[in-house]
């Protein structure tokens, strides 16, 4: 073999790269891929940006067709004027708007979301326009109108020439205003009835309905009205005609007014010496036409939740299990919104209190904290096991209120609560409730529940139907559903006028259980059915957001009028919504308890306060953000639910809506104080009254013979709850009984007993009498001194 030199061995190894050299290399190509795949994907144009480039080209197009018209635009201006011409007529002037409105819709996706219905609708309105405006020509001349710009143009040409050929100018008319009526609901997605209620707002065509109805109503009655079509044989007997024949008369008044119940409509006989009659009418009561809320107005969340290794996750819990000698057959695995279910089914003589003694080992074996072990699931011979998952799923109100469970409830008081953790949404109902309490923690979703609950109601249910009294002390939370035509008073913040509320309502109870005793009826919805249309009950739905404030000022005043609310409200359609976030036993009492089966749980403290609200545990190792244990009196143990999420934007909206819809009609004798006592309510629950109260006296003289004033004096010897022996107290100070409250210094009696008056009165004569006796003896004294 040839010799190889040194030099050429040095180079061949320099060649050669080191496998050091190769790592380096590596890397290096690694690097530039790194650097680079950032750089491919800034390249790429994202659907917003598209839709702002899209909008700025609208706007854009707009102005310089707008200018074009005025003959701003140059050159290039009258090129697109006259182009416009040639195909609008005068509907190009309408075009720079259509433009604009576009631009404006693409700008707010989530409120006006643009669908394929909406752009077909859209088109025909623009043919139909077009047409129109073609029609106001004869046909010869029709080519010669669009070649000049005028009319609607060469695509007014298109759809008017062949119907105005071929089936004469009523025909046509009568397609195109069809054709121009339909691209409106194509365009709104709306009824052929929201459209013709929107008209009727709107007066266009009131004078012919009222023309139509007086018609309508004469001839029902057996009465004819006098028309200008008379016979031409008649024409010399009109004069007589019009003393025999009157038009009818309409006295009309507005409805509601205090001195008149009923309208009195005047109409005069066809035959010869009749006297003039009239009919007295039932005066129609203000209704309301349903408002049908547009699911756009809701924002839509296509979340799905991630739930780690599920086969891993389960050998793990099946690893745990065997490890303490508990052998367990791994069932069905569930996955929910916030946390999954693994189903086990333990082996035979393995004790539930086994499994569930094993809660913190299973929760370090699977890393996981909190797990929640139900045992068993409710109908199945399986045990849950419920562990977070690693991403929630937020669930929207949308979601539930365009479920198909939602959609084949039974009745329009159904609440979108949330999702099981199977992921099914879950909707109970109000009315079979039929109160709810609702409790947790400060942030655990106790007022987005609330909210979720309101604007379920207001999807189903019409002004007509459904009624809110709103109580909100911390002034923040409700107050935003002010102005809705729903609400039957403004939102209360105040104390006092919650308390008469609540009178109001136990009165309005006591007089629909009378209405519905004189029908025979056993609840609302037979009653119902059973008047006409201004007759029917509207339901009630008393909403406190915060019981703990009014607790504190008026425990006895509030817990009476809630149990007996409670206790008797349900068939005559009053319901209870009753959330706090102190679950303490001083604010969910054991009556309060016992009268409100179904309650809702959030995320709390501690396993009392989780006993406190549901008599369960398991409150305490909830995870929060909506998640909840409902329980009532269909279900033995409480439900996992994860809460539907409603967010403060989506609630504006709806709020608008709705006001824009219709004006409240309030009830000022809600808060109103009772002008009597009601029936079920004693004066010492409800508070008496502030200058006439019957215990007035007494404590008067309790304070008197005592010699101190003081608010537990009064509730151990009047047996009166503590806001009324306060304002006892307060009456007294006011009448100048007792001084002024001093810090811990008891309050001054300023006034004594009659006893204690009249036996100083006596020491008083007496000292005034031994003072004149003294003085008698002084002068004597000094007599004789002078004399002396």
């Amino acid at each position: 073999m040839p010799k190889v030199s040194p030099a050429v061995q040095a180079a061949s190894k320099a060649k050669k790269p080191t496998p050091s050299a190769k790592k380096t290399q590596k890397k290096k190509e690694i690097d530039v891929d790194e650097i680079v795949q950032p750089i491919k994907t800034t390249t790429e144009v994202s659907t917003s940006t598209q839709r702002g480039l899209i909008i700025l080209a609208l706007l854009v197009a707009a102005a310089v067709v707008t200018l074009s018209f005025m003959n701003l635009a140059g050159s290039f201006g009258h090129g697109i004027d006259t182009l416009c011409g040639w195909l609008f007529g005068w509907g190009r002037f309408v075009f720079p708007f259509v433009l604009a409105v576009i631009a404006y819709m693409m700008f707010f996706p989530e409120r006006y979301p643009i669908r394929p219905i909406n752009t077909f609708g859209l088109v025909v309105f623009t043919l139909s326009t077009l047409g129109l405006l073609h029609t106001v020509y004869d046909a010869p001349e029709l080519m010669a109108i669009a070649s000049g710009g005028q009319g609607g143009g060469y695509i007014g040409l298109i759809l008017a020439w062949p119907l105005l050929t071929y089936t004469g100018i009523w025909a046509t008319l009568i397609i195109l205003l069809a054709l121009f009526l339909s691209s409106f609901l194509l365009m709104f997605n709306a009824s052929l009835n929201d459209l013709l209620d929107t008209l009727s707002e709107w007066n266009i065509f009131m004078p012919f309905v009222r023309f139509v109805r007086s018609r309508m109503h004469a001839y029902r009655n057996g009465y004819e009205i006098a028309t200008d079509d008379v016979p031409e044989s008649e024409e010399d007997d009109e004069d007589d005609d019009d003393k025999n024949h009157e038009t009818v008369q309409f006295a009309t008044k507005k409805v509601g007014d205090a001195d008149s119940d009923a309208v009195h409509v005047g109409m005069a006989l066809t035959s010869e010496g009749a006297e003039q009659m009239k009919i007295e009418l039932k005066a129609p009561k203000r209704a309301y036409r349903k408002i049908d809320i547009p699911m756009t107005l809701l924002t839509e969340r296509n979340e799905k939740p991630t739930s780690g290794d599920i086969e891993a996750n389960k050998e793990k819990i099946r690893t745990a299990f065997h490890n303490f000698g508990i052998e367990v057959e791994m069932d069905e695995v569930s996955v929910g919104p916030m946390v999954t279910q693994y189903a086990l089914k333990p082996s035979e003589g393995v004790k539930l209190t086994q499994i569930t003694a094993l809660h913190n080992d299973i929760a370090l074996a699977l890393a996981a904290h909190p797990i929640r072990i139900e045992a068993p699931i409710p109908g199945k011979s399986l045990v849950g096991i419920e562990v977070p998952n690693k991403a929630i799923a937020t669930v929207s109100v949308k979601e539930i209120l365009e479920s198909k469970g939602f959609k084949q409830r039974k009745n329009n008081m159904s609440l979108a609560l949330g999702k099981d953790v199977s992921g099914k949404p879950y909707i109970p109902s109000l009315a079979s409730m039929p109160h709810v309490l609702i409790a947790g923690a400060t942030g655990s979703g106790k007022s987005v529940c609330v909210n979720s609950l309101i604007v379920s109601l207001l999807y189903q249910n019409s002004p007509d139907d459904l009624k809110f009294i709103m109580v909100d002390p911390k002034r923040v939370e409700l107050s935003v559903y002010n102005g809705i035509p729903h609400l039957l008073t403004p939102v209360i913040t105040d104390v006092e006028k919650t308390m008469n509320a609540l009178k109001w309502a136990v009165t309005e109870m006591d007089r629909r259980y009378e209405l519905l005793a004189t029908r025979g009826k056993k609840n609302i919805g037979a009653f119902n059915d059973s008047v006409d249309q201004e007759e029917r009950l509207p339901y009630i739905v008393f909403i406190i957001d915060e019981l703990a404030d009014l607790m504190t000022v008026a425990a006895n005043s509030v817990e009476t009028a809630i149990v007996r609310l409670a206790q008797m409200a349900r068939a005559i359609g009053i319901h209870l919504v009753l959330a706090t976030q102190r679950p303490s036993v001083d604010v969910i009492t054991g009556l309060i308890k016992a009268n409100m089966p179904a309650r809702v749980a959030f995320s709390v403290a501690s396993l009392t306060d989780s006993r406190t609200i549901l008599d369960f545990s398991g409150a305490e190792k909830l995870l929060g953000k909506g998640d909840m244990l409902y329980i009532d009196a269909q279900l033995s143990k409480p439900k996992r639910v994860q809460g539907a999420y409603l967010a403060d934007d989506e609630i504006e909206r709806i709020v608008a809506h709705l006001r824009s819809a219709g004006e409240p009609q309030y009830n000022d004798t809600v808060t109103e104080k009772p002008s009597r006592p009601v029936p079920g309510l004693s004066s010492d629950a409800m508070g008496g009254d502030d200058g006439g109260d019957e215990l007035l006296e007494e404590a008067k003289k309790i304070i008197i013979q005592s010699g101190k004033a003081s608010a537990s004096l009064l509730q151990r010897r009047l047996r009166v709850g503590y806001a009324r022996a306060a304002r006892l107290l307060d009456i007294l100070e006011e009448q100048g009984i007792i001084g002024p409250a001093d810090g811990a210094k008891p309050r001054e009696i300023l006034i004594a007993s009659a006893a204690d008056a009249a036996e100083n009165a006596e020491i008083a004569d007496e000292m005034e009498l031994e003072q004149a006796r003294s003085e008698d003896v002084e002068d004597a004294d000094e007599d004789e001194q002078r004399r002396a």
